[in-house]
Protein backbone atom coordinates (compact mmCIF):
# COMPACT_ATOMS: atom_id res chain seq x y z
CA UNK A 1 0.00 0.00 0.00
CA UNK A 2 1.45 3.66 -1.01
CA UNK A 3 0.20 6.68 0.35
CA UNK A 4 0.85 10.08 -0.98
CA UNK A 5 0.30 13.44 -0.58
CA UNK A 6 1.59 16.90 -0.87
CA UNK A 7 2.55 19.12 1.81
CA UNK A 8 4.41 22.71 2.58
CA UNK A 9 5.80 22.42 -1.03
CA UNK A 10 6.71 18.65 -0.95
CA UNK A 11 5.69 15.26 -2.96
CA UNK A 12 5.96 12.99 -0.09
CA UNK A 13 5.59 9.07 -0.90
CA UNK A 14 4.60 6.85 2.24
CA UNK A 15 5.37 2.82 1.65
CA UNK A 16 3.07 1.71 3.93
CA UNK A 17 4.51 -1.62 5.00
CA UNK A 18 7.75 -1.14 4.83
CA UNK A 19 7.54 2.52 5.96
CA UNK A 20 9.94 4.11 3.93
CA UNK A 21 9.23 7.37 2.74
CA UNK A 22 10.28 9.32 -0.80
CA UNK A 23 10.60 13.07 -1.29
CA UNK A 24 9.59 13.30 -5.34
CA UNK A 25 9.22 15.63 -8.01
CA UNK A 26 6.31 16.23 -10.07
CA UNK A 27 7.23 13.71 -12.10
CA UNK A 28 7.25 10.90 -10.30
CA UNK A 29 4.50 11.51 -8.29
CA UNK A 30 2.27 11.32 -11.08
CA UNK A 31 3.55 8.23 -12.00
CA UNK A 32 3.36 6.31 -8.78
CA UNK A 33 0.00 7.34 -8.82
CA UNK A 34 -0.31 4.95 -12.35
CA UNK A 35 1.65 2.65 -11.48
CA UNK A 36 -0.05 -0.19 -10.28
CA UNK A 37 -2.54 0.26 -12.67
CA UNK A 38 -0.63 1.38 -16.11
CA UNK A 39 1.92 -0.08 -18.24
CA UNK A 40 5.26 2.01 -18.63
CA UNK A 41 3.58 3.12 -22.51
CA UNK A 42 0.32 3.65 -21.04
CA UNK A 43 1.55 5.99 -17.89
CA UNK A 44 4.38 7.58 -20.93
CA UNK A 45 1.53 8.56 -23.08
CA UNK A 46 -0.78 9.82 -19.79
CA UNK A 47 2.64 12.06 -18.16
CA UNK A 48 3.06 13.38 -22.25
CA UNK A 49 -0.77 14.85 -22.07
CA UNK A 50 -0.10 16.12 -19.04
CA UNK A 51 2.83 17.96 -19.33
CA UNK A 52 3.74 18.25 -22.84
CA UNK A 53 7.13 18.19 -23.73
CA UNK A 54 8.39 19.12 -20.33
CA UNK A 55 9.58 16.03 -20.20
CA UNK A 56 11.30 13.13 -23.10
CA UNK A 57 9.89 10.31 -23.33
CA UNK A 58 13.60 9.47 -21.82
CA UNK A 59 13.18 11.21 -18.76
CA UNK A 60 9.87 9.12 -18.26
CA UNK A 61 11.31 5.74 -19.12
CA UNK A 62 14.34 7.03 -16.68
CA UNK A 63 11.73 7.32 -13.49
CA UNK A 64 9.93 4.36 -14.14
CA UNK A 65 13.22 2.41 -14.03
CA UNK A 66 13.72 4.28 -10.60
CA UNK A 67 10.20 3.37 -9.38
CA UNK A 68 10.94 -0.42 -10.21
CA UNK A 69 14.26 -0.49 -8.43
CA UNK A 70 12.69 1.21 -5.49
CA UNK A 71 10.01 -1.71 -5.75
CA UNK A 72 12.89 -4.52 -6.13
CA UNK A 73 14.52 -3.13 -2.85
CA UNK A 74 11.75 -3.28 -0.91
CA UNK A 75 10.88 0.02 -0.61
CA UNK A 76 7.70 0.92 -2.80
CA UNK A 77 4.85 -0.86 -3.28
CA UNK A 78 6.02 -3.42 -0.32
CA UNK A 79 3.06 -6.67 0.19
CA UNK A 80 1.93 -6.95 3.71
CA UNK A 81 3.83 -9.06 5.60
CA UNK A 82 2.68 -8.22 8.96
CA UNK A 83 -1.44 -9.75 8.18
CA UNK A 84 0.42 -12.99 9.09
CA UNK A 85 1.91 -11.98 11.92
CA UNK A 86 -1.73 -11.27 13.46
CA UNK A 87 -2.44 -14.82 13.85
CA UNK A 88 -0.87 -15.94 16.59
CA UNK A 89 -1.71 -12.44 18.58
CA UNK A 90 -4.46 -14.23 20.68
CA UNK A 91 -1.88 -17.04 21.46
CA UNK A 92 1.38 -14.84 22.47
CA UNK A 93 2.17 -15.12 26.23
CA UNK A 94 2.50 -11.24 27.60
CA UNK A 95 3.28 -9.96 30.80
CA UNK A 96 2.40 -7.01 32.78
CA UNK A 97 4.93 -4.43 32.68
CA UNK A 98 3.40 -1.06 33.68
CA UNK A 99 0.59 0.43 35.72
CA UNK A 100 -1.54 3.40 36.16
CA UNK A 101 -1.97 3.71 39.92
CA UNK A 102 -5.26 5.78 40.47
CA UNK A 103 -3.04 7.33 43.70
CA UNK A 104 -6.43 9.84 44.31
CA UNK A 105 -9.89 9.17 43.27
CA UNK A 106 -10.57 12.87 43.93
CA UNK A 107 -9.58 15.91 42.63
CA UNK A 108 -8.71 19.93 43.64
CA UNK A 109 -10.24 21.06 39.89
CA UNK A 110 -13.16 20.87 38.41
CA UNK A 111 -12.23 19.91 34.72
CA UNK A 112 -15.38 20.34 32.30
CA UNK A 113 -13.94 17.35 29.90
CA UNK A 114 -12.30 15.52 32.59
CA UNK A 115 -13.12 11.11 31.79
CA UNK A 116 -12.80 10.98 34.99
CA UNK A 117 -15.50 12.77 36.71
CA UNK A 118 -13.29 15.08 38.72
CA UNK A 119 -11.55 11.43 40.53
CA UNK A 120 -15.45 9.63 40.85
CA UNK A 121 -14.54 7.48 37.42
CA UNK A 122 -18.43 6.59 36.73
CA UNK A 123 -19.74 6.56 40.27
CA UNK A 124 -16.85 5.38 42.43
CA UNK A 125 -16.39 7.50 45.57
CA UNK A 126 -14.03 9.72 46.01
CA UNK A 127 -11.05 8.32 48.11
CA UNK A 128 -7.33 7.95 48.52
CA UNK A 129 -4.97 4.83 47.74
CA UNK A 130 -3.69 3.17 50.73
CA UNK A 131 -0.19 2.40 51.12
CA UNK A 132 -1.04 -0.89 51.61
CA UNK A 133 -3.09 -0.96 47.76
CA UNK A 134 0.11 0.61 46.44
CA UNK A 135 2.48 -1.92 47.82
CA UNK A 136 0.09 -4.94 46.72
CA UNK A 137 -0.13 -2.89 43.67
CA UNK A 138 3.99 -3.18 42.82
CA UNK A 139 4.39 -6.76 44.35
CA UNK A 140 1.60 -7.55 41.75
CA UNK A 141 3.85 -6.02 38.83
CA UNK A 142 7.07 -8.30 40.20
CA UNK A 143 5.10 -11.35 40.25
CA UNK A 144 3.25 -10.87 36.97
CA UNK A 145 5.77 -9.11 34.71
CA UNK A 146 7.66 -12.06 34.00
CA UNK A 147 11.41 -12.06 33.22
CA UNK A 148 10.95 -7.76 32.00
CA UNK A 149 13.38 -5.62 34.11
CA UNK A 150 12.30 -2.39 32.92
CA UNK A 151 8.81 -1.77 34.47
CA UNK A 152 6.70 1.58 34.89
CA UNK A 153 4.63 2.76 37.20
CA UNK A 154 1.97 5.78 36.38
CA UNK A 155 0.88 7.86 39.45
CA UNK A 156 -2.57 9.25 38.42
CA UNK A 157 -5.77 10.61 39.72
CA UNK A 158 -7.84 12.50 40.16
CA UNK A 159 -4.93 14.48 41.07
CA UNK A 160 -2.03 12.76 42.57
CA UNK A 161 -0.38 14.76 44.61
CA UNK A 162 -3.37 15.16 46.96
CA UNK A 163 -2.16 11.85 48.29
CA UNK A 164 1.37 12.91 48.13
CA UNK A 165 3.14 11.32 51.04
CA UNK A 166 1.56 7.68 50.04
CA UNK A 167 3.49 8.37 46.40
CA UNK A 168 6.72 8.86 48.46
CA UNK A 169 6.05 5.84 50.28
CA UNK A 170 5.36 3.71 46.70
CA UNK A 171 8.44 5.11 45.37
CA UNK A 172 10.77 4.02 48.61
CA UNK A 173 8.93 0.51 48.72
CA UNK A 174 9.11 -0.11 44.53
CA UNK A 175 12.94 0.87 45.09
CA UNK A 176 13.72 -1.42 47.97
CA UNK A 177 12.45 -4.31 45.70
CA UNK A 178 14.16 -3.42 42.40
CA UNK A 179 17.39 -5.41 43.61
CA UNK A 180 16.25 -8.74 44.60
CA UNK A 181 13.64 -8.97 41.52
CA UNK A 182 16.33 -7.50 39.46
CA UNK A 183 13.40 -5.14 38.30
CA UNK A 184 14.08 -1.44 36.96
CA UNK A 185 11.17 0.51 38.00
CA UNK A 186 10.53 3.91 35.86
CA UNK A 187 8.19 6.46 38.09
CA UNK A 188 5.32 8.95 36.37
CA UNK A 189 3.37 11.32 37.55
CA UNK A 190 0.58 13.58 35.87
CA UNK A 191 -0.65 16.64 37.92
CA UNK A 192 -2.51 19.93 37.43
CA UNK A 193 -0.16 21.79 39.46
CA UNK A 194 -2.00 23.32 42.10
CA UNK A 195 -0.14 21.51 44.87
CA UNK A 196 3.01 21.72 43.61
CA UNK A 197 5.98 22.61 45.98
CA UNK A 198 9.88 22.92 46.77
CA UNK A 199 9.17 19.66 48.27
CA UNK A 200 7.27 18.16 45.32
CA UNK A 201 9.72 19.49 42.93
CA UNK A 202 12.89 18.02 44.76
CA UNK A 203 11.27 14.15 45.04
CA UNK A 204 10.50 14.41 41.54
CA UNK A 205 13.53 15.64 39.91
CA UNK A 206 15.50 13.02 42.02
CA UNK A 207 12.86 10.05 41.46
CA UNK A 208 10.18 11.00 39.02
CA UNK A 209 11.30 10.00 35.42
CA UNK A 210 9.02 11.86 34.11
CA UNK A 211 6.21 14.67 34.83
CA UNK A 212 3.02 15.73 33.12
CA UNK A 213 1.56 19.03 33.85
CA UNK A 214 -1.40 20.00 32.46
CA UNK A 215 -2.16 23.45 31.10
CA UNK A 216 -4.15 24.05 28.22
CA UNK A 217 -2.53 27.34 27.04
CA UNK A 218 -3.93 31.26 27.19
CA UNK A 219 -5.34 32.32 30.25
CA UNK A 220 -8.81 32.79 28.70
CA UNK A 221 -8.96 28.98 27.64
CA UNK A 222 -7.41 27.58 29.92
CA UNK A 223 -9.70 28.91 32.88
CA UNK A 224 -12.73 28.20 31.10
CA UNK A 225 -12.14 24.21 30.65
CA UNK A 226 -10.12 23.64 34.17
CA UNK A 227 -11.90 25.85 37.19
CA UNK A 228 -11.07 25.13 40.72
CA UNK A 229 -13.91 23.55 42.45
CA UNK A 230 -15.11 26.85 43.72
CA UNK A 231 -15.00 27.82 39.81
CA UNK A 232 -12.18 30.29 39.94
CA UNK A 233 -9.62 30.03 37.23
CA UNK A 234 -6.48 27.76 37.91
CA UNK A 235 -3.94 29.58 35.66
CA UNK A 236 -2.54 32.41 37.89
CA UNK A 237 -2.29 29.26 40.17
CA UNK A 238 -0.45 26.36 38.46
CA UNK A 239 1.95 29.26 35.88
CA UNK A 240 4.15 29.55 37.64
CA UNK A 241 4.70 26.81 39.65
CA UNK A 242 5.35 24.69 36.18
CA UNK A 243 7.76 27.34 35.66
CA UNK A 244 9.68 26.97 38.57
CA UNK A 245 9.24 23.72 38.09
CA UNK A 246 10.73 23.23 34.51
CA UNK A 247 13.12 26.03 35.64
CA UNK A 248 14.58 23.27 38.00
CA UNK A 249 13.90 20.15 36.27
CA UNK A 250 17.43 19.93 34.18
CA UNK A 251 17.59 17.36 31.46
CA UNK A 252 14.44 15.31 32.49
CA UNK A 253 11.69 14.54 31.16
CA UNK A 254 8.24 16.60 31.45
CA UNK A 255 5.75 17.70 29.19
CA UNK A 256 3.36 19.72 29.23
CA UNK A 257 0.32 18.75 28.42
CA UNK A 258 -2.70 20.61 27.45
CA UNK A 259 -6.79 19.90 25.74
CA UNK A 260 -7.90 21.72 22.72
CA UNK A 261 -11.64 21.81 22.01
CA UNK A 262 -14.34 23.40 19.45
CA UNK A 263 -13.77 26.82 21.85
CA UNK A 264 -10.24 27.09 20.67
CA UNK A 265 -9.55 25.54 17.91
CA UNK A 266 -6.92 27.78 16.94
CA UNK A 267 -4.75 25.88 19.71
CA UNK A 268 -1.43 27.24 18.08
CA UNK A 269 -2.20 30.29 19.27
CA UNK A 270 -1.96 28.56 22.98
CA UNK A 271 1.38 26.64 21.80
CA UNK A 272 3.07 29.78 21.01
CA UNK A 273 1.97 31.03 24.54
CA UNK A 274 3.14 28.08 26.62
CA UNK A 275 6.75 28.33 24.21
CA UNK A 276 6.77 32.09 25.14
CA UNK A 277 6.10 30.78 29.28
CA UNK A 278 9.37 28.76 28.52
CA UNK A 279 8.07 25.44 28.12
CA UNK A 280 9.71 23.48 25.14
CA UNK A 281 8.09 20.10 26.04
CA UNK A 282 4.85 20.16 24.65
CA UNK A 283 1.42 17.62 23.70
CA UNK A 284 -2.29 19.64 22.75
CA UNK A 285 -4.34 17.31 22.50
CA UNK A 286 -7.83 17.33 20.72
CA UNK A 287 -10.61 16.41 23.54
CA UNK A 288 -12.77 13.33 23.40
CA UNK A 289 -16.09 14.11 24.60
CA UNK A 290 -19.88 12.93 23.54
CA UNK A 291 -20.49 14.69 20.72
CA UNK A 292 -23.81 16.55 22.50
CA UNK A 293 -21.56 18.43 24.68
CA UNK A 294 -20.81 21.78 23.45
CA UNK A 295 -16.95 22.20 23.39
CA UNK A 296 -16.93 18.55 21.28
CA UNK A 297 -14.58 18.52 18.10
CA UNK A 298 -17.42 18.04 15.11
CA UNK A 299 -17.00 16.92 11.77
CA UNK A 300 -17.07 20.33 10.52
CA UNK A 301 -14.50 21.39 12.61
CA UNK A 302 -11.76 19.13 11.04
CA UNK A 303 -11.06 21.44 7.84
CA UNK A 304 -10.11 24.23 10.67
CA UNK A 305 -7.87 21.71 12.35
CA UNK A 306 -6.21 20.40 9.08
CA UNK A 307 -5.03 23.45 8.80
CA UNK A 308 -3.73 24.63 12.26
CA UNK A 309 -1.64 21.35 11.92
CA UNK A 310 0.18 22.37 9.00
CA UNK A 311 0.31 25.81 10.62
CA UNK A 312 1.45 24.26 13.69
CA UNK A 313 4.11 22.11 11.54
CA UNK A 314 5.94 25.14 10.28
CA UNK A 315 6.14 27.03 13.14
CA UNK A 316 7.88 23.82 14.46
CA UNK A 317 10.27 24.17 11.62
CA UNK A 318 10.74 27.95 11.86
CA UNK A 319 12.31 27.01 15.37
CA UNK A 320 14.19 24.34 14.42
CA UNK A 321 15.83 27.18 11.24
CA UNK A 322 16.42 29.60 14.29
CA UNK A 323 18.11 26.92 16.55
CA UNK A 324 15.59 27.37 18.77
CA UNK A 325 14.14 23.90 18.85
CA UNK A 326 10.45 22.73 20.42
CA UNK A 327 8.73 19.40 20.79
CA UNK A 328 5.50 18.91 19.90
CA UNK A 329 4.78 15.25 21.03
CA UNK A 330 2.20 14.30 17.91
CA UNK A 331 5.25 15.08 15.55
CA UNK A 332 7.57 12.50 17.15
CA UNK A 333 8.32 10.21 14.75
CA UNK A 334 11.31 7.98 14.28
CA UNK A 335 11.62 6.65 10.40
CA UNK A 336 14.55 4.68 10.86
CA UNK A 337 13.53 2.44 14.00
CA UNK A 338 10.14 2.53 15.87
CA UNK A 339 8.65 0.69 17.91
CA UNK A 340 8.63 -3.30 17.38
CA UNK A 341 5.85 -4.78 14.92
CA UNK A 342 3.60 -5.79 17.97
CA UNK A 343 3.99 -2.44 19.40
CA UNK A 344 2.53 -1.43 15.78
CA UNK A 345 0.10 -3.24 15.38
CA UNK A 346 -1.61 -3.62 18.96
CA UNK A 347 -0.72 -0.47 20.34
CA UNK A 348 -0.62 1.06 24.39
CA UNK A 349 -1.05 -2.79 25.47
CA UNK A 350 -4.00 -1.96 27.80
CA UNK A 351 -5.62 -4.80 28.96
CA UNK A 352 -2.52 -6.90 28.48
CA UNK A 353 0.70 -5.12 29.43
CA UNK A 354 -0.78 -1.85 30.91
CA UNK A 355 -3.36 -2.13 33.58
CA UNK A 356 -4.63 0.60 35.89
CA UNK A 357 -5.51 -0.05 39.68
CA UNK A 358 -7.86 1.32 41.63
CA UNK A 359 -7.42 3.32 45.13
CA UNK A 360 -8.98 0.03 46.40
CA UNK A 361 -6.95 -2.01 44.31
CA UNK A 362 -9.68 -3.22 41.34
CA UNK A 363 -7.78 -3.79 38.21
CA UNK A 364 -9.29 -2.40 34.89
CA UNK A 365 -7.39 -2.42 31.09
CA UNK A 366 -6.75 1.20 31.46
CA UNK A 367 -7.42 4.23 33.32
CA UNK A 368 -10.68 4.71 30.96
CA UNK A 369 -11.89 1.77 31.58
CA UNK A 370 -11.41 2.33 35.12
CA UNK A 371 -15.73 2.20 36.76
CA UNK A 372 -16.97 0.37 34.05
CA UNK A 373 -17.79 -3.12 36.06
CA UNK A 374 -17.68 -5.01 33.22
CA UNK A 375 -14.01 -4.39 32.51
CA UNK A 376 -13.28 -4.96 36.08
CA UNK A 377 -10.63 -7.92 35.62
CA UNK A 378 -9.36 -8.87 39.05
CA UNK A 379 -7.21 -6.97 42.16
CA UNK A 380 -4.02 -6.63 43.32
CA UNK A 381 -4.64 -9.02 46.39
CA UNK A 382 -6.10 -11.88 44.04
CA UNK A 383 -4.57 -11.46 40.52
CA UNK A 384 -6.16 -11.47 37.17
CA UNK A 385 -9.85 -12.99 37.94
CA UNK A 386 -11.09 -12.80 34.44
CA UNK A 387 -8.66 -13.75 31.61
CA UNK A 388 -11.60 -13.76 29.02
CA UNK A 389 -11.17 -9.90 29.12
CA UNK A 390 -7.20 -10.19 28.43
CA UNK A 391 -7.67 -12.56 26.02
CA UNK A 392 -10.40 -9.86 23.80
CA UNK A 393 -7.43 -7.19 24.81
CA UNK A 394 -4.88 -9.44 23.13
CA UNK A 395 -7.20 -9.63 19.52
CA UNK A 396 -7.24 -5.00 19.78
CA UNK A 397 -4.82 -4.87 16.81
CA UNK A 398 -5.26 -3.26 13.33
CA UNK A 399 -6.25 -6.26 11.60
CA UNK A 400 -9.44 -6.86 13.91
CA UNK A 401 -10.86 -3.51 12.79
CA UNK A 402 -12.10 -3.08 9.69
CA UNK A 403 -11.20 0.74 10.05
CA UNK A 404 -7.83 0.31 10.05
CA UNK A 405 -7.14 -2.52 7.71
CA UNK A 406 -6.59 -0.24 4.92
CA UNK A 407 -5.64 2.81 6.67
CA UNK A 408 -2.44 4.50 5.58
CA UNK A 409 -1.83 5.62 9.34
CA UNK A 410 -2.14 2.16 10.82
CA UNK A 411 1.54 1.17 12.14
CA UNK A 412 1.93 4.81 13.63
CA UNK A 413 -1.42 4.64 15.76
CA UNK A 414 -1.86 1.20 16.08
CA UNK A 415 -5.37 1.25 15.68
CA UNK A 416 -6.20 4.18 17.90
CA UNK A 417 -7.56 4.03 21.04
CA UNK A 418 -9.45 1.17 22.56
CA UNK A 419 -10.81 3.33 24.96
CA UNK A 420 -12.30 5.89 22.55
CA UNK A 421 -13.70 3.35 20.19
CA UNK A 422 -15.75 1.74 23.43
CA UNK A 423 -17.09 5.24 24.21
CA UNK A 424 -18.51 5.63 20.93
CA UNK A 425 -19.10 2.41 19.34
CA UNK A 426 -19.45 -0.20 22.15
CA UNK A 427 -16.55 -2.35 20.99
CA UNK A 428 -13.20 -2.19 21.72
CA UNK A 429 -12.61 -3.58 18.04
CA UNK A 430 -13.78 -0.33 16.22
CA UNK A 431 -12.27 3.33 15.90
CA UNK A 432 -12.99 6.66 17.20
CA UNK A 433 -13.81 8.35 13.56
CA UNK A 434 -12.67 12.20 14.34
CA UNK A 435 -9.56 10.57 16.42
CA UNK A 436 -8.82 8.28 13.43
CA UNK A 437 -8.79 11.57 10.79
CA UNK A 438 -6.91 14.09 13.42
CA UNK A 439 -4.46 11.00 13.66
CA UNK A 440 -4.14 10.66 9.82
CA UNK A 441 -3.27 14.33 9.40
CA UNK A 442 -0.63 14.24 12.10
CA UNK A 443 1.47 11.87 10.87
CA UNK A 444 1.40 13.40 7.37
CA UNK A 445 2.88 17.07 9.13
CA UNK A 446 5.39 14.76 10.99
CA UNK A 447 6.64 12.94 8.09
CA UNK A 448 6.78 16.32 5.93
CA UNK A 449 8.37 18.23 9.48
CA UNK A 450 11.26 15.03 8.97
CA UNK A 451 11.77 16.13 5.49
CA UNK A 452 12.01 19.72 6.03
CA UNK A 453 14.50 19.29 8.76
CA UNK A 454 16.38 16.84 6.54
CA UNK A 455 16.86 19.77 3.77
CA UNK A 456 17.41 21.95 6.57
CA UNK A 457 20.73 19.53 7.77
CA UNK A 458 21.72 19.65 4.04
CA UNK A 459 21.59 23.75 3.85
CA UNK A 460 18.54 23.74 1.31
CA UNK A 461 15.91 25.90 3.36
Amino acid sequence: MVHQYKNNGYNIVLDVCSGSVHVVDDLVYDMIAMYEEKTKEEIAEAIRERYGDEYSLEDIYEAYSDIEELKSMGQLFTEDVYKDVIIDFKKRQTVVKALCLHIAHDCNLACKYCFADEGEYHGKKRELMSLEVGKKAIDFLIENSGNRVNLEVDFFGGEPLMNFDVVKEIVAYGRSKEKEANKNFRFTLTTNGVLLNDDVVEFCNKEISNVVLSLDGRQCVNDVMRPTRNGKGSYDVIVPKFQDFVSKRGDKSYYVRGTFTRNNLDFVEDFKLMTELGFKEISIEPVVAPDDADYAIREEDLETIYKEYDKLALDIIERHKSGKPVTFFHYMLDLQGGPCVYKRLSGCGSGTEYLAVTPTGELYPCHQFVGIDEFEMGNVFEGIKKPEIVDDFKLCNVYAKDKCKDCFARFYCSGGCAANSYQFHGSILDAYDIGCKLQQKRVECAIMIKAALADLEEGEL
